[in-house]
């Protein structure tokens, strides 16, 4: 059996990476020659300004009084240059938006999951084909441009990791540290011959990325008064920048100018999926040749908000914009198109621009044709051939024509739940209403009828959760619930936040100590069903509310009030199918090894047992909306835990968060186990097969074609799904973990007989 076992996880490993192998694999292609219009062009330098999550709405609107938020930009719009929408891609994060504007093409997911700080594979950009490149900002975003670059000729100037903290009193510092070196900078090329003739170069690009803005709309939101006063900063900054430019420069006119963002941001404060609001970002050019404003027809769009833009561009689109500026060749890799509505310049000019960006678009199709011919095999593209799962059939056969269709339509119709409730978090209210109803359609109710009204009551309410707005939205501490030492430290620490006093020290070690000792607690209480049960949960809702900012919270108590029913529900079934044996729960103990030989037999229900246990694991996973959206992460709910930008420790406690609710639901299934005394590895085959048949609906359903967003989201669902699989493997170890095992600390407790 054990052969078996790693046999199958070896198949589905293998599935899993062939997918990535076929979809994951970076689209970029090497060997393309350089393209460059052969016209003189008509700046000399350009300078990049990227105000990191900007949203266009906010840069764009007017207060309440009709005064700009930016009013030297907004001087710039109406008198000086051209401006627009600039459209990103998802995932709307710093990274791929960098790569994006700078690189000119949109990075697939795995370069992302790699990390901001590494090159996953080598791209050429803007930065790279320039003589000089000076930049200044964030740790995260400048070395990337810079070891990606041929050459020493990309210079970067960070300011400290620890400095971008969410809970810092004034995130504008950021911003301000680098206007400073810039301005520092070009005092010392005064004085410094050598530096004085690099800036004096042609070719040359000045890039200042402002993290400021994303950081208070993480901590603040974007429509707080901090967001905004932020924005005012950023346009003073710029100002000063440029009248030290023109000053140093002798106003030659040889200098363009372009403001841009590489994502937006929700109302909520977070980013990364395809809302507008994270998707929209301003586009403003001016300086030597961009346009001056023009009178255009406006595009007209059935959102609101896009109503009266006059631009819309993609955001590879100013890779090419920034290149032809200053004539450097067009980044290799771009898929960027030139906006010609942006430049100031002869039709000659336009004309060669649009056919140097073409031809170099084609050499990349060009190589990308040749290396399919040298790598493809055609006699490697066979049908696949699909088998029936023998056991189950063999099941099915056993009983009359009538009642295996009708259990066989009954599967594809749960099935097809679980696979809808992918793209509808509603779907699972549905399932959770017919799972109320399921006592009725049996003896279930007559038998027992306030355990059924129980199982009856939670199932409702938990199919409140799918209905309910995403987490994230509208942060409400005041529905935390119980374990005062976590409610306190949520409230004082969000408290703390809000008076910009930052994280109390205090409260970063209670919550550390806390999350370190949730798995180690349950395993000093005893092991019998009840107490065990119950010592999981409290112990695993003390880091899950220190994880929450609102309605969430209640989750976990709703699901394991649920948990609770379902495995008095499962032994109340038992006499269903005339199994004498009805345990008393109370008296069950995890611990206890029975015998094989007291196994029973499958039979139908155990399948419907192994269904009720993967909905509830889709319902846990989508239950709140924590990962129906990239963009549903609230940053506010690590708070506790720390306030300083670190991805992989935020990641990593959103992951925590995520698989408390797994942990719940596998510790009742491995309770339902023991309580119908079947074999833990029959149960679990046939979790096995109901997955497998769900990722074979998502394999059909993988796209290779069509936008970044349906690609992306098409392949999620597969990897999903292939994934659960293996991580069912691992929750069935760490729930066994959990149930059976415990440690006395004291010694072994003395037993006085009557």
């Amino acid at each position: 059996m054990l052969i078996f076992i790693i046999a199958g996880l070896l198949v589905h490993c293998v599935f899993l990476a062939s997918i990535f192998d076929i979809y994951f694999t970076s689209p970029l292609v090497h060997g393309m020659t350089p393209q460059r219009t052969p016209l003189p062009p008509p700046a000399k330098r350009l300078v990049l300004f990227i105000a990191d999550g900007l949203r266009a709405d906010t840069l764009y609107e007017l207060d309440d009084n009709g005064t700009p938020q930016a009013p030297y930009l907004r001087n710039i719009i109406e008198y000086k240059g051209s401006w627009g929408v600039s459209h990103t891609h998802v995932p709307t994060e710093s990274r791929p938006g960098h790569v994006a504007l700078i690189a000119g093409f949109y990075e697939d997911v795995s370069a992302v999951a790699k990390g901001w700080k590494e090159n996953p594979v080598e791209f050429d950009s803007v930065f790279n084909e320039s003589k000089y490149t000076w930049s200044w900002g964030s740790p995260d975003i400048l070395p990337m441009f810079a070891k990606g670059a041929s050459g020493d000729h990309v210079y970067t100037y960070c300011y400290t990791a620890e400095k971008e903290d969410f809970g810092a009193q004034d995130a504008t510092k950021l911003d301000t540290w680098v206007f400073d070196h810039v301005k520092n900078f070009f005092r010392a090329a005064r004085s410094n011959q050598t530096l004085f003739s690099k800036v004096n170069e042609e070719k040359v690009v000045l890039f200042l990325h402002l993290l400021g803005i994303d950081t208070n709309g993480h901590a603040h939101r974007p429509n707080s008064r901090e967001y905004k006063d932020n924005i005012r900063k950023v346009d003073e900054g710029i100002n000063d920048i440029v009248s030290m430019l023109e000053d140093f420069y002798g106003n030659d006119g040889k200098t363009a100018f372009i403001l841009t963002s590489d994502h937006g941001m929700t109302d909520w404060g977070s980013h990364g999926a395809g809302h507008p609001s994270e998707t929209l970002t301003p586009l403003i050019a001016w300086g030597a040749g961009v346009n001056y404003p023009q009178k255009v027809t406006f595009q007209f769009f059935e959102d609101e908000f896009l109503k009266g833009i006059t631009f819309l561009f993609a955001q590879a689109d100013i890779a090419p914009l920034m290149a032809s500026l200053i004539g450097v060749p067009f980044p290799l890799n771009s898929v960027g198109i030139l906006p010609l509505d942006y430049l100031n310049n002869s039709a000659h000019f336009k004309a060669e621009s649009m056919f140097t960006n073409a031809v170099q678009i084609l050499e990349q199709f060009k190589i990308k044709m040749t290396q399919k011919k040298e790598t493809t095999l055609s006699f490697l593209f066979t049908p696949f051939q699909f088998r029936v799962i023998q056991d189950l059939a063999s099941l099915l056969l056993v009983f009359p024509l009538g009642q295996s269709i009708g259990f066989l339509v009954a599967g594809a119709l749960g099935i097809e739940i679980l696979v809808f409730s992918f793209f509808y978090r509603s779907t699972l209210t549905v399932g959770l209403i017919a799972f109320a109803g399921w006592p009725l359609i049996t003896r279930l109710w007559a038998q027992a009828k306030v355990t059924t009204l129980s199982w009856t009551l939670l199932c409702l309410l938990l199919a409140m959760f799918p209905l309910m707005p995403v987490v994230g939205r509208e942060p409400n501490i005041s529905l935390m619930l119980s374990i005062a030492l976590s409610t306190y430290v949520v409230n004082s620490t969000h408290s703390s936040l809000q008076h910009k006093q930052g994280l109390p020290v205090i409260n970063q070690i209670i919550s550390w100590t806390t999350l370190a000792s949730s798995l180690f607690v349950p395993l000093l209480s005893p092991t019998f069903f009840f107490q065990r049960l119950l010592s999981i949960l409290l112990s695993l809702m003390s880091p899950y509310l220190l994880l929450s900012t609102g309605y969430e919270a209640l989750f976990p108590l709703v699901l394991s009030g649920l948990m609770f029913s379902w495995i008095y529900m499962e032994k109340e079934a038992l006499q269903h199918y005339g199994d004498s044996l009805k345990p008393k729960l109370a008296v069950l103990n995890f611990s206890y090894t029975t015998d094989i030989t007291q196994f029973r037999q499958l039979h139908l229900d155990d399948i419907r047992r192994s269904f009720f246990f993967v909905f509830f694991i889709v319902t846990a996973f989508f239950g709140t909306g924590n990962i129906a959206s990239v963009n549903s992460f609230d940053p506010a709910s690590i708070y506790c835990f720390l306030t300083v930008f670190n991805p992989f420790i935020m990641g990593s406690l959103l992951v925590w968060k995520i698989v408390i609710p797994f942990v719940l639901v596998s510790c009742a299934f491995e309770a339902v186990q023991v309580t119908t005394q079947l074999s833990s590895k029959s149960l679990f085959l046939i979790v096995l097969v109901i997955s497998d048949l769900m990722a074979l609906h998502f394999f059909f359903l993988v796209k290779d074609y069509g936008s970044w967003l349906d690609i992306g989201t098409s392949i999620s669902h597969y990897v999903l799904v292939m994934v659960f699989t293996i991580f069912i493997m691992l929750l069935s170890g760490l729930a066994q973990l959990l149930t059976t095992k415990r440690i006395e600390l004291w010694g072994r407790t003395k037993r006085h007989s009557m």
